[in-house]
């Protein structure tokens, strides 16, 4: 198994907004701001990232949201699907209106560019529990080694997690990262805007984790699995610098995906470090990121068969 992919599947929005749904717990969210025009910024932004990456060599296969459910958030499919071979996954969504994001048929359009799925693993009804596992928003994957990181939250259970691991053959490591709010350490949403996984590299904001023996157990796995850490503050988490990802090419050469907003976050010896990995590819996404709490990472969902 490959950690990263030369296919993957985004979602261009068609009802974008700042989702009242998720900013309950998305503390990534401005929910304070108007602004009337965010679902046509956050179009041209998505079009841009789809030629962007196609032009790096990435294979880019668009769903189109009609805008026929309300799903303010279907540009972030990642949390609703996986792929692994010939399994795909479905996710149970804390948001209602996130939960309708499944009737979207993303397995559908994938169908019809010849991408078949032989198992499909259905973790949706334990939503009607409560119960929640955001996809690859919460689990942060190490593909090669088989391990699962997760920070738990109100949509990562860490039951679910189990479940999964189990289900797929990765071995859990499950810690809490916080972030401050109002003078208060509340979790962190989803563990992947604070921790991105490499081939051979992980960049993460080990501060967000602040019990020291889940922090000492995350970077153990880290090291035993031969990854260079990259660490990031607290403050270059919150311009999505821990909200990137490793790609292929057509020609299997690595690509690493990040926002403007990250690129310009992370300092020059960083830029440097990250660059002995792969080719860093960007593009802006501020009304994204601004309203929807997410960054590059989130908009895609890697295909693997």
């Amino acid at each position: 198994m490959t950690q990263s992919t030369n296919c993957i599947l985004m979602v261009r929005p068609a009802a974008f907004r700042a989702n009242e749904e998720t900013a309950v717990n998305n503390y990534f969210q401005d929910t304070e701001s108007v602004e009337k025009n965010s679902n046509l910024l956050a179009r041209a932004e998505f079009d841009n990232t789809v030629k962007t990456l196609e032009i790096a060599g990435v294979r880019v296969v668009v769903v189109d949201d009609t805008g026929k459910y309300d799903t303010p958030d279907s540009l972030f499919p990642n949390n609703v699907i996986s792929f692994h071979g010939d399994k795909a996954i479905l996710y149970p969504m804390f948001a209602p209106n996130r939960q309708r994001e499944i009737f979207l048929n993303h397995l559908g359009t994938l169908e019809k560019e010849g991408i078949h799925f032989k198992t499909l693993k259905d973790y949706t009804l334990y939503a009607d529990q409560e119960i929640y596992l955001e996809g690859t928003g919460v689990l942060v994957l190490d593909r090669i080694h088989k391990i699962a990181y997760c920070s738990i939250s109100e949509r990562a259970h860490e039951s679910l997690a189990l479940v999964f691991c189990e289900d797929n053959g990765y071995t859990p490591i499950i810690f809490h990262a916080t972030q401050e709010v109002e003078g208060e350490q509340l979790p962190i949403y989803h563990s992947n805007v604070m921790m991105a996984m490499g081939t051979a590299f992980c960049v993460i904001c080990l501060d967000s984790i602040r019990d020291r023996n889940e922090r000492m157990q995350v970077e153990q796995s880290l090291v035993q699995t031969s990854k260079t850490i990259i660490p990031i503050s607290e403050d270059q988490m919150h311009h999505f610098c821990g909200n990137i990802l490793e790609l292929k090419n057509k020609d299997d050469e690595t690509l690493i995906a990040m926002s403007e907003q990250a690129y310009k976050a992370f300092s020059e010896a960083q830029i440097a470090q990250l660059e002995t990995f792969g080719e860093i590819v960007y593009a802006p996404l501020y009304t994204i990121e601004k309203f929807g709490g997410g960054s590059m990472r989130c908009m895609i969902a890697e295909v693997f068969t």
